[in-house]
């Protein structure tokens, strides 16, 4: 991948420092690790047919967990209305990620800030989708995958265009040998893994994050 040195948020120069998003939490343990390396955010997958699904009751215990300041983000992919609300009755979720073919409609309807997740492929106009969702509080840019989310798959991040109007937050099958470079390259708002840093699908592995946490900070120098 061949470097884009362009900003991807006009409306501010690139972070001082990368926001660390850990998706595709399942057990305690690895709330609990990820909080004590400095995640500023938590994803919690409410699809199913995902293998880092949890439900209701185990996203309950899940956010126990959760100290002060870290964000807590529910991920749905087409979801109905009614299945959104049911998760928020009793799951006290900060931020909604939105990771399908979601309007705009849908994504604003809760009451909830949310990030519109976009699947980065040759002739897509980021732009123009950016326009559609003005209130999101960021793009979450991902690898065009058969696979909704978690996919290990890297894109070419020459397909963002500079000027995106929103903090972009970075995924697609990021890795402690990869994220220093991503950071360097695109300079997004955050970086978000889930499969990068796990030793099974859905169980994260101690060591994977903190060697990513380690190479963010270095591709912030």
């Amino acid at each position: 991948m061949s470097q884009n040195p362009d900003p991807q948020n006009s409306n501010s120069a690139p972070p001082r420092r990368v926001r660390v998003k850990i998706c595709g939490l399942t057990r305690s343990e690895d709330v609990r690790e990820a909080c004590r390396l400095g995640a500023d955010a938590l994803g919690f997958v409410f699809y199913p047919p995902s293998p880092r699904a949890v439900t209701i009751a185990q996203a309950e215990a899940l956010l126990a967990e959760v100290p002060p300041f870290v964000t807590t983000v529910g991920l749905f992919v087409n979801p109905t209305p009614d299945e959104v609300e049911s998760v928020l009755e009793r799951v006290p979720l900060d931020l909604l990620q939105f990771h399908g073919d979601e309007p705009p409609e849908l994504c604003r309807r809760f009451a909830r800030p949310y990030l519109k997740a976009l699947r980065v492929r040759p002739g897509l106009d980021l732009l123009e989708l950016a326009r559609c969702y003005p209130d999101a509080k960021g793009l979450l840019l991902d690898a065009d995958s058969a696979v909704w989310g978690g996919s290990g798959r890297a894109f070419d991040w020459n397909l963002i265009p500079p000027g995106l109007p929103c903090p972009v937050v970075l995924a697609g099958g990021l890795t402690p040998e990869t994220v220093a470079e991503a950071i360097a390259r695109v300079r997004p708002w955050a970086v978000d893994v889930s499969s990068g840093v796990e030793a099974a699908k859905g169980i994260k592995c101690p060591q994977k994050m903190a060697a990513f946490f380690a190479a963010v900070t270095r591709g912030m120098r």
